[in-house]
């Protein structure tokens, strides 16, 4: 049986509280990243290498950048801090993270990053073998330990009348009279409500 580790709402309408409960039937969840299973998630603090690359793969954009990470740890023969190897990672948002990841973040800003990671490792043209590592994020900041940075929300993209859910854009979301409702309530409660 597979669980669904999405915290909102799924296709198959498990709430946040099933989270970790198994799923009967067919599991169909918005993301592949819904149905979870042995993989490896991470959080990078690091610094943006490079400029942001925002590209169309398929039906979404995907913005792409660079992180090196630094490890540094402190010797007591020394006393003093020692940098270790700067590990490179590269991160890949999609979607709305993508595009607001373009927006926001510049070559040399301090970033935290949260996602899964996939390890490649294959044989150059030159016979050396090589090991990438990528982060498919889940969340993208500003590192405020570093600096400060301004929030914008970004606006909702509108729904068309199939993609509304029940009781939204029909009044009964937020308490408006609806039609069906007045005339359910009957005339003297009519002249209520429209008052």
């Amino acid at each position: 049986m597979l669980a669904c580790a999405r915290r909102g709402r799924c296709a198959r309408g498990a709430s946040s509280q099933d989270r970790g409960r198994p799923i009967r039937g067919p599991a169909r969840c918005e993301t592949r990243r819904d149905i979870v299973s042995n993989e490896t998630i991470v959080t990078l603090q690091g610094w943006v290498g490079g400029d942001v690359t925002l590209r169309q793969a398929g039906d979404a954009q995907v913005a792409s950048f660079r992180v090196g990470a630094t490890p540094r740890r402190f010797s007591r023969r020394t006393g003093e801090w020692v940098d270790g190897e700067t590990q490179w990672y590269t991160v890949n948002a999609w979607r709305a993270l993508g595009d607001n990841v373009a927006a926001s973040v510049r070559r040399g800003d301090p970033v935290v990053v949260h996602g899964r990671l996939n390890v490649s490792t294959w044989v150059s043209s030159a016979g050396a073998e090589v090991t990438s590592f990528e982060v498919e994020a889940t969340f993208v900041g500003h590192d405020l330990g570093r600096g400060t940075s301004a929030f914008t929300k970004t606006p909702r993209p509108a729904q068309g009348p199939s993609e509304q859910t029940p009781g939204q854009g029909d009044g009964r979301a937020t308490g408006e009279a609806t039609g069906e409702a007045t005339e359910q309530a009957g005339a003297g409660a009519a002249a209520t409500v429209a008052a």
